[in-house]
């Protein structure tokens, strides 16, 4: 296969791939106003900046996370750094495009760059922490990438971890997964803890359950989609903790067809700071 040219808009940066990098990418302070604890959460698969139409297009995605004028955004499926992506790292390119702060979290080393997930906010990232996830030695490896950040300078650290769990048709990898999310994520006090991700799971598996039974689950429900003449059943979630202190204001599907073979999911919500 020959090479297929990656469109940027803007020349390539070059660093050194670390696995949970922070990458504050001319992101502007972002802090809330006094008392606001209302945040948008994105999270999109974004299939290594490929779309449906075969066009490697980063500036395309960009957009597509900017008009719905997120706080934080999840993404699966990014190369940093890879011959698939002409060396760009696509994580520090979307960052740029979007005025975000950014975090890698490599999963894997792949075509002379690495593979993962990544984390954009608006607030600046206090931290970072890139959790391999258990798996069989013949499957993809995964990862969560958990960071913190700060909604406002009175408010409480918010806790938002990206992953993307196995593919495979046995759920083994996908359960054991799951039950290590729950056991490094759940805290027992009132944190604001959020989980967002492409878990290659129906809402009625065994792996959803895990998940629902500690998370309060926010996502939209399943859409009525058809890609490529295939009907698509939700694999794309967002979840919060403690679900007394959140309030969903909206959760939507973003129409978005052809930038990626998946589709981004949009939360609105609401920390309640007095219940």
């Amino acid at each position: 296969m020959g090479r297929r040219i990656l469109r940027i808009g803007g020349a390539a940066m070059s660093r050194g791939l670390l696995s949970a990098v922070l990458l504050a990418v001319g992101a502007s302070n972002g802090s809330s106003a006094a008392g606001d604890r209302t945040v948008r959460v994105l999270t999109y698969n974004i299939h290594h900046g490929e779309g449906t139409d075969g066009e490697f297009d980063l500036p395309r995605l960009a957009n597509i996370i900017k008009s719905v004028e997120p706080d934080l955004v999840a993404l699966q499926e990014v190369d940093e750094g890879t011959e698939r992506a002409s060396g760009v790292h696509e994580l520090a390119e979307i960052g740029r495009l979007t005025g975000m702060h950014a975090a890698f979290g490599k999963a894997m080393d792949f075509q002379g760059g690495g593979y993962g997930v990544g984390v954009l906010s608006r607030w600046p990232i206090l931290s970072a922490d890139n959790h391999p996830l258990p798996g069989s030695p013949d499957r993809e490896p995964r990862t969560a990438l958990t960071v913190e950040v700060e909604m406002d300078a009175n408010g409480p650290r918010l806790q938002f971890t990206c992953t993307h769990l196995d593919q495979g048709r046995e759920l083994g990898n996908r359960v054991a997964q799951a039950n290590e999310l729950n056991d490094r994520l759940i805290h027992m006090d009132d944190r604001p803890t959020l989980l967002a991700g492409d878990m290659n799971s129906g809402a009625e598996t065994e792996v959803m359950q895990i998940l629902d039974g500690q998370w309060m689950n926010v996502s939209p429900p399943d859409p009525s989609l058809s890609i490529n003449g295939r009907p698509q059943f939700r694999v794309d979630y967002i979840l919060v903790r403690p679900a007394g202190r959140w309030h969903v204001i909206e959760s939507k599907v973003v129409d978005a067809p052809v930038a990626s073979d998946h589709r981004p999911v949009l939360v609105v919500l609401e920390w309640a700071t007095g219940r």
